[in-house]
């Protein structure tokens, strides 16, 4: 069984990565054209929930 400070390692291994994956994510979205954006569905307004739920998604286990 961990300890507390595995799980906090752990903890912020995730949160690095979710970081890491949203950061990416909002960058190239950014990047893009409004018309680039409308042909993919996703409002400017919209990039940085995107971002969030495309690092949120990507780090799931199951």
């Amino acid at each position: 069984m961990g300890t507390s400070f595995d799980h906090l390692r752990a903890a912020f291994g995730l949160a690095r990565k979710r970081r890491a994956i949203f950061r990416r994510t909002f960058d190239e979205l950014a990047g893009l054209t409004d018309r680039e954006l409308a042909d993919i569905g996703i409002p400017r307004s919209h990039i940085r929930r995107t971002a969030r739920d495309t690092a949120y998604m990507e780090t799931q286990h199951g």
